[in-house]
């Protein structure tokens, strides 16, 4: 199958498969370094294709006390503050910007997941923490997914990078792309920000695991204040007006990242299978011979193809309910083939986010 906008997703997949086995590429992997992949992520300014948060291990296995599913930005006010003793907390947690209420509303939350403990005394909500949350976020990386990198579709992503650059959210900005038969890769031949780097996956398991770096990112000064670029000129080459842009400081951004690798936290890449149908009787999981032969991809049995994201929907023509009959079976696909791929897919996620809590 050539590569086409169509398989932008199985592509981004094996970009995810591959970074989640050896990541960082070139170099030995730290011991006490952990990676989170995930997809999608971002701001509402911003959304990147494949996030890899480098996670300190033993601070992650911190992290997962607090459960599977993110905090939201109420929630970390709640937990990274609480005190060590009972205190009412509008004395323990720090003044909002907005009602008290919404303040309350997050520590209910809090202890509804067993995250914080809560008590009435004097008419007052008082509440202490249950475990200190970690710092756990290392580095933050980014990566653009263009399989088929036509000069239109390279014009289109130089803005985005740029923009990744002059913000300075992610530690590094990546271009992934295809490999092809050329002496030089034409994604070196694009203007991209010189401080992005370029990864070139190929087709098969070879010694490098079928992707090579093509160039070597910077990385960008995530703890001093970045530029949000707002408005491009859009005159053409010869437009010489000034682009409009805003500061995002340096506590917007920690914010921000925080936000973002807990939200790759409760996600990882897998979850891909959320948003498709794998209760159809013609989704299947099948390994990818093109990379390693390590990951399970979806394939539709129907088109005899690796399908989209967007065409595995219940509004798809070939789409089939599994029968009745699949889902009352017992051992091994107990509640159907649909329910045993979400599980897998659980399982394998499960395993790479979650080391063993410390004591």
């Amino acid at each position: 199958m050539t590569q086409s906008a169509e398989s932008e997703f199985e592509f981004e997949l094996r970009v995810c498969g591959w970074a989640e086995r050896n990541w960082p590429p070139g170099g030995a992997r730290d011991p006490d370094t952990t990676s989170i992949v995930a997809r999608q992520l971002g701001t509402k300014h911003r959304r990147w294709d494949t996030v890899i948060v480098e996670a300190d291990t033993d601070a992650l296995a911190a992290r997962a006390r607090f459960g599977s599913k993110r905090l939201d930005s109420d929630l970390l006010g709640v937990v990274r503050n609480a005190p060590v003793e009972w205190a009412w907390y509008r004395d323990a947690l720090p003044e909002p910007d907005y009602p008290w209420r919404y303040v309350r509303e997050a520590v209910h939350r809090a202890a509804d997941r067993g995250i914080v403990e809560t008590r009435q005394r004097s008419n007052r909500i008082e509440l202490r923490r249950e475990w200190v949350y970690p710092d756990w976020i290392e580095r933050v990386i980014a990566i653009e997914n263009k399989p088929d990198l036509t000069a239109s579709a390279a014009r289109a992503l130089a803005g985005q990078i740029e923009h990744d650059v002059a913000l300075g959210l992610a530690d590094e900005v990546w271009v992934a792309t295809a490999a092809t038969d050329s002496s030089i890769e034409p994604v070196l031949l694009e203007d991209f920000p010189v401080e992005a780097g370029v990864l070139v996956l190929g087709g098969g398991s070879d010694g490098n695991h079928g992707a090579s770096v093509a160039w070597h990112p910077r990385t960008l000064a995530v703890g001093e204040p970045g530029t949000r670029i707002t408005e491009r000129p859009t005159g053409g080459t010869h437009d010489r007006s000034a682009a409009r842009f805003e500061y995002a400081s340096p506590d917007w951004k920690e914010e921000k990242r925080l936000a973002i690798a807990e939200r790759a936290y409760e996600r990882g890449w897998r979850s891909y299978v959320d948003t498709m149908r794998p209760d159809c009787r013609h989704f299947e999981l099948r390994r990818d011979a093109r990379g390693e032969g390590r990951d399970v991809l979806p394939w539709c049995a129907a088109k005899e193809r690796r399908q989209t994201a967007a065409e595995c929907a219940g509004s798809c023509p070939q789409f089939e309910p599994e029968p009745p009959n699949w889902r009352s079976a017992g051992w091994p696909i107990e509640g159907g083939p649909g329910s045993a791929v979400k599980r897998l897919l659980t399982q394998r996620r499960e395993r790479r986010r979650r080391p063993d809590p410390p004591e």
